[in-house]
């Protein structure tokens, strides 16, 4: 996985997500998904639910503060870099 540029593919989707609202959020996740996945999901909604359900529950419980830590720091990276470009901006550079 290409973890370069995260920061600003956050910072883009984010403002996506202001600009168009929470679908924008639900096409990026779609996205992420491999096409036969995308098939199953579709032929099976119900199990794909369930399946989502335990896998979040089954990591809340044994990773839940390493996820909570890993997605503060990639929304104050994101937050930090828009303020970097913010302030930039302002500044004339």
């Amino acid at each position: 996985m290409d973890f370069e540029g995260i920061g600003e593919r956050a910072a883009d989707l984010g403002a996506t997500v202001a600009n168009e609202g929470p679908q924008a959020l639900f096409d990026e996740i779609e996205a992420l998904l491999p096409e036969g996945w995308r098939d199953q999901i579709v032929r099976f909604p119900i199990t794909a639910v369930v399946l989502s359900v335990g896998v979040g529950v089954f990591l809340g419980m044994k990773k839940g503060d390493e996820l909570i830590a890993a997605g503060s720091s990639i929304i104050a990276a994101a937050a930090a870099a828009n303020l970097s470009k913010v302030l930039g901006q302002d500044e004339g550079e």
